[in-house]
């Protein structure tokens, strides 16, 4: 009897099926753990870098720089807020402002368009350029308090919705 059951050392069937049923429930609790982790980390990427979030960041640095170039009494708005054209100064020594740029909407794009103002001619302005700042764009108004513009932006890349609002002081 000593060999018997009662004396055999190590683990039993039914002790190794229990062991591996627990050893496979935290295995497959980890997994489900790490698959949410990286589905929530995918989603969170994806609104942070989508085309809509990144045409939104440039089209606000874009207006901050081009707004922050002008003065409050050379800002043109058209009745509706669609458009808005201003002029600025292309250097500290200038006495009259001798730029211009105009922000609007052309179709679903938000376009700048840069220039020479010369207030002495009969037609004072010519286009340098034209850019296309971003895409996709839903609506666009631009509206304006004292000293301050404010662009009020919405892009839709068809997957994601982005609104961007920005203010800009005149400096000048």
């Amino acid at each position: 009897m000593k060999n018997g059951i009662a004396g055999r050392k190590g683990f039993g069937l039914v002790e190794l099926l229990v062991t591996a049923a627990i050893a496979a429930i935290v295995i497959l609790g980890i997994g489900v753990t790490i698959m949410d982790n990286h589905r929530g980390w995918q989603k969170m990427y994806s609104r942070v870098y989508s085309d809509a979030v990144i045409d939104g960041h440039v089209a606000r640095r874009t207006f901050d720089e081009v707004v922050r170039k002008s003065r409050a009494k050379n800002i043109l708005l058209d009745e509706t807020g669609d458009q808005l054209e201003l002029r600025y100064f292309s250097n500290i020594a200038a006495k009259m402002p001798d730029r211009y740029a105009k922000f609007y909407l052309a179709g679903t794009e938000l376009k700048l368009e840069q220039g020479i103002w010369n207030a002495a001619e009969t037609n004072p302005k010519s286009c340098l350029t034209t850019a296309t700042i971003c895409s996709n764009v839903s609506s666009c108004g631009f509206a304006r308090e004292n000293e301050s513009v404010q662009m009020v932006l919405q892009i839709d890349n068809g997957a994601r919705i982005a609104t961007v609002v920005s203010s800009a002081l005149m400096h000048n």
